[in-house]
């Protein structure tokens, strides 16, 4: 967690630990008692999430389910990623998980056509930004609720994405046919070059880190331990070096040679063949996790978000432009619905139902179990990164272990039951900061 997100008095208190080791854990259990406890109940319902389907089932940790796992988890991340700048106002877009449909139809039609796709995907874009803006423009100049106003595009929406797909007399179905795109979700990358991701990454973490201790100590301000800083870029490293070695090891090893025929006729046998590399979606949404993380931590903008998020009227007469800022995370929420459904187009193609159904409900169950609250204010963009690993460990552990035709309906109360835990435990944290005056 950064400063940034923080109340002034858990800021205060973090920075009392001065260094040492004792104290810095002392402070942090406070901070959890008082009810600040961040991504920390996601991180453990994660961690037992896949003990638990690892034991049950072993191939739920197969090398093919865990970059399958990815893959699935990575549009509802996108998703998650603009849901948590519209609840950190305390708003709610109900038309998000419909807009990524309609993103995806955009960038079907248009490739259908013969246009080049990042024209394409440039169009779907800019018609989520459009939708953002009217979703403000409603919502601070008409005073309409945003739950009023996105649940009507929620059913508006779902007319359009008819209207594009049947445009094309294709039965309401379409594939991107696009090698680029098709490429985000079902292909992997070079061996090499997913080692070389995972050393900037680590590297760039690395930075980070010591670059905010060196700029505290500058300014004079208490640091957290060296131990502790040592701990987070290790941790760091063993995760991500981890999960691409893992991602990197033949994942068809057990598959038989192959016979293909010579340009002469004669058929020869070839070597098995081989399914390792990390998905191309995974640096998109490495990408965007650190951008925005950027924006919302390091940014006038960003803190501005939070504070409006905190309470819009003080804010208002502190000189932030409220309104500004509210069009502003409907237009960014609304962007990232387009990205979240051109990745979803490229996993599953594209159809008159993409976008509906749960889309959007697991969305924004991913932001809140990540950590990120129903009341604005409080969150951060890797909230939608853990919240949406959770989620799609639960589909993905409940799709293996349980088989017959009730599969979808228990794992349809099992991430219900978690959503409403995450919930509570939301609303119970934010009462006990409260009390305890972290909120």
């Amino acid at each position: 967690m950064t400063d940034s997100d923080r109340t002034p008095a858990a800021t205060a208190d973090s920075q009392a630990s001065g260094g040492d080791l004792r104290q810095y854990f002392a402070a942090y259990v406070r901070r959890v008692r008082g009810g600040d406890m961040g991504s920390l109940p996601a991180v453990g319902a994660l961690i037992v999430l896949v003990a638990v389907f690892s034991v049950v089932d072993s191939a739920f940790f197969s090398l093919g389910n865990l970059s399958n796992l990815i893959t699935q988890a990575a549009p509802g991340v996108l998703l998650a990623m603009g849901v948590v700048f519209v609840l950190l106002l305390g708003e709610i877009d109900l038309s998000a998980g419909v807009t990524s449909g309609v993103g995806a139809s955009i960038v079907a039609v248009l490739l259908s056509k013969g246009l080049p796709w990042p024209f394409a995907c440039l169009v779907a874009l800019a018609a989520g930004a459009v939708i953002g803006l009217f979703i403000g423009w409603m919502r601070t100049k008409v005073r309409v609720p945003s739950f009023v106003t996105t649940l009507a595009l929620f059913l508006a929406l779902q007319g359009v994405v008819i209207l594009i797909v049947n445009t094309t007399g294709t039965s309401g179905a379409l594939s991107y046919r696009n090698k680029t795109l098709d490429a985000l979700e079902n292909s992997l990358m070079p061996v090499w070059l997913g080692w070389l991701i995972a050393v900037l990454i680590t590297v760039g973490f690395a930075a980070t880190q010591v670059r905010r201790i060196v700029a505290r100590r500058r300014r004079g301000l208490p640091v957290e331990p060296t131990i502790v800083l040592a701990a987070k870029i290790i941790g760091c490293a063993v995760i991500v070096f981890g999960a691409t070695a893992l991602l990197n090891i033949n994942q068809n090893s057990g598959a038989a040679p192959g016979i293909t025929q010579t340009a002469s006729g004669q058929l020869v046998q070839t070597k098995a063949p081989t399914l390792q590399g990390v998905p191309w979606v995974v640096p998109l949404v490495l990408v965007l996790v650190v951008f925005l993380g950027f924006v919302l931590n390091r940014t006038r903008y960003g803190r501005h978000i939070y504070a409006v998020g905190g309470n819009d009227e003080a804010a208002r007469r502190a000189g932030i432009r409220v309104d500004a800022v509210r069009v502003s995370v409907f237009v960014i929420g609304s962007v990232l619905a387009m990205v979240s459904g051109i990745v979803l187009g490229s996993e599953y193609g594209v159809s008159q139902q993409t976008g509906n159904g749960n889309t959007l409900l697991l969305a924004v169950g991913a932001a809140v179990v990540g950590g990120t609250s129903l009341f604005g204010g409080k969150g951060k963009i890797t909230d939608a990164l853990i919240g949406g690993l959770v989620v799609a460990v639960i589909i993905n552990g409940m799709s293996d272990l349980l088989q017959g035709k009730n599969n979808a309906a228990y794992q349809a109360i099992v991430t219900g039951i978690v959503l409403a835990l995450a919930a509570t435990v939301d609303a119970l944290s934010r009462r006990r900061a409260g009390s305890s005056g972290l909120g």
